[in-house]
């Protein structure tokens, strides 16, 4: 039955999704229910909101149609696995690195990953203004997406310094972004970006609107950014 409601809502929506990605999509929502119960991954529990608030939403930002090819993909702040996963699953040919903070989510990504038999994804310990300063991972990737809790300004020092030039940062918020996106100007003109776009998403069956704030990559972004000790959230640019 979770099935099907989740392939009519994603029909809905407009991701197709097969019998092997509802499958998949089954397995990870009962090993995140599971091991919810042993350590703090999300606080959305039930069936019908996990397919709604987590998979329906995470699986949004296809609607760009950035995801589509074998874009290399880093998620960065992906707490449960959220939205990379869930791209990952709907397209297999995709290069995703999954990126957070949290030590103990990182081992249930990779159990996760593991479980499903996925290829050419990784869930990497670390944070993400060290990660973004090191060469392998610094400017080397098609798409950024993040649905971590921070400030457009804030995230944008987080995330463009991974994107190389002509890629994309895609932010996932609410549906009230303007003045954000505004006050945030400043600061994703400074790290090399120029908004494109700002998507509008309704989920299906539910009130729920969402925005994709898209990105695009321009110009290199600076050396001296993103900053270290905490400076990104303490001091946004401004």
């Amino acid at each position: 039955m979770n099935d099907d409601r989740l392939k009519r809502i994603s029909g809905e929506m407009g991701v197709e999704l097969t019998e092997e990605m509802l499958q998949n999509f089954s397995v990870y929502k009962e090993m995140l229910k599971e091991w919810n119960e042993k350590i703090n991954i999300t606080t959305i529990t039930e069936d019908e909101e996990i397919d709604k608030k987590h998979f329906m939403d995470s699986l949004s930002p296809a609607l760009t149609g950035l995801f589509d090819g074998e874009e290399k993909v880093i998620d960065v702040g992906t707490g449960g696995g959220f939205p990379g996963l869930p791209l990952k699953i709907r397209n297999r040919k995709l290069k995703v690195t999954l990126l957070d903070s949290l030590n103990k989510r990182i081992v249930f990504l990779g159990q996760v990953i593991e479980r499903l038999g996925l290829r050419e994804i990784e869930a990497v310990h670390g944070r993400a203004e060290e990660l973004g300063l090191k060469a392998e991972y610094r400017e080397s990737y098609d798409v950024c997406v993040s649905r971590a809790v921070a400030s457009l300004d804030t995230l944008s020092e987080y995330c463009m310094p991974f994107v190389k030039v002509g890629g994309y940062f895609i932010s996932m918020k609410g549906p009230e972004v303007d003045d954000e996106v505004l006050m945030s100007k400043k600061a994703i003109e400074t790290l090399g970006g120029k908004v494109e776009e700002i998507k509008y998403v309704q989920i299906p069956e539910s009130d729920i609107v969402h925005s994709l704030i898209v990105i695009r990559k321009i110009k290199n972004t600076p050396k001296k950014y993103p900053r270290a000790g905490g400076k990104p959230k303490k001091s946004p640019i401004r």
